[in-house]
């Protein structure tokens, strides 16, 4: 028997990272030796402290807790650990109803949507950007109102561009600095505007702030949860996931509005069945040596950031240094006439090298492509050698 798929994945473009995976066998199985620069998923282990602390939670026979479901026996030094993080990151104050702990931010955006939209109702996106806030928006029944992150506003989304009409239905609005995937950074004199202007239209706006402990060049990024009434209108995803070299361990929170805070929870105690113990005094025994681990991973960011900007540079492609993320964020050489497809498609043909190219991430990300700093030195030297005998 054919199963149909449901309408909701109808309506879902095809996952950009999956369509890249299929290309990167494709490419391997003709016998090349293809060099993937397009996932953002750390290199380096997760430090030992971190690992030492889940053993030892697993480990633990005065536990009795330990093999149980998380929503059963919650780890409140989890929840006190992001309270105490907020606090000497931020100076943010959050109460115990304004923490939820979440699987990372992928698996929590989409069921925030479900927690607060209805068939009928908007979320506003950013594009370029992270495509799951659209999928939890089609899982949702809802709309996507697209607005574009421009150049020539460093990429930092225009709040009157916002349609009028999109407004009157919207009730969600998505913003994500440092940006993925452009590396745009924002102060906080612009998510005191974006408080402003969700307080003016009754949005809940959704900070995805995946990427805010890698930073570099002495820029620190802040919370909107610093912004006086943020509480108000706002949430906050914090994910373990990059800063701590965690992506596989699927832990992170939703902090900020309390109504919201608890939207999740509700979707959550219908759907999972919480995180393992263990994880969750991991997880909080990174974020109390979050000081500690953060220098230490964004050195290597930073290291990279820098030998690649140079290797494009040599190769005749110049791109600016960014000052968070993850990421190089880069125009399409000329010659491709803003093609990002074509660029990256002969990137792949001549060099094996896989980057992501900016229209996978909507129109508006067309003329650029994205690298990812995640891979070993050795790696990503082979692969620059590649790109600048391409480029010459």
């Amino acid at each position: 028997m054919d199963i149909q798929l449901s309408e909701r994945l109808q309506k879902l473009p095809p996952y950009l990272f999956a369509a890249l995976r299929k290309k990167i066998a494709d490419k391997r199985a003709q016998g090349v030796k293809v060099i993937n620069l397009g996932i953002g998923d750390p290199d380096y282990p997760t430090p030992d402290p971190i690992i030492a602390e889940m053993f030892r939670a697993l480990r633990d026979e005065n536990d009795p807790n330990r093999h149980r479901y998380g929503c059963d026996a919650p780890v409140e030094a989890f929840a006190e650990a992001v309270q105490n993080f907020y606090f000497r990151r931020y100076g943010v104050k959050l109460n115990n109803d304004q923490v939820v702990t979440t699987f990372g931010s992928k698996d929590a955006i989409v069921k925030l949507c479900l927690g607060i939209l209805n068939p009928g109702d908007i979320g506003i996106a950013p594009v370029p950007g992270y495509p799951t806030y659209n999928i939890g928006h089609v899982f949702s029944m809802a709309a996507t109102c697209e607005v574009p992150l421009l150049k020539e506003n460093k990429f930092l989304l225009d709040f009157d561009a916002i349609p009028k009409d999109a407004l009157q239905k919207a009730k969600l609005l998505w913003l994500n600095y440092p940006n993925n995937p452009t590396t745009a950074v924002a102060d906080l004199d612009f998510f005191k505007r974006a408080v402003e202007f969700a307080s003016k239209h009754n949005l809940l706006i959704a900070h995805d702030s995946a990427y805010s402990e890698n930073t570099y060049d002495g820029y620190t990024a802040p919370s909107i949860l610093q912004v006086d009434g943020a509480a108000e209108v706002a949430v906050e995803f914090f994910s373990l996931s990059k800063a701590f070299n965690m992506t596989g361990w699927r832990l992170g929170c939703l902090v900020g509005n309390a109504s919201a805070v608890n939207a999740l929870r509700l979707v959550k105690n219908n759907i999972d069945n919480g995180s393992l113990r263990a994880l969750q005094f991991a997880g909080a025994k990174a974020l109390n040596l979050a000081e500690e681990i953060f220098p230490k991973v964004n050195a290597v960011y930073q290291r990279r950031r820098d030998m690649v900007c140079e290797a494009l540079h040599g190769a005749g492609w110049p791109v600016e240094k960014p000052k968070g993320t993850i990421y190089i964020w880069a125009p399409v050489p000329a010659k491709y006439c803003g093609s990002s497809g074509a660029f990256a498609e002969d990137l792949l043909e001549k060099a094996g090298v896989v980057v992501t190219p900016g229209a996978g991430y909507s129109k508006w990300g067309e003329g650029y492509y994205r690298i990812s700093l995640t891979y070993p030195d050795a790696v990503l030297t082979e692969a620059l050698s590649r790109i600048r005998e391409m480029g010459q």
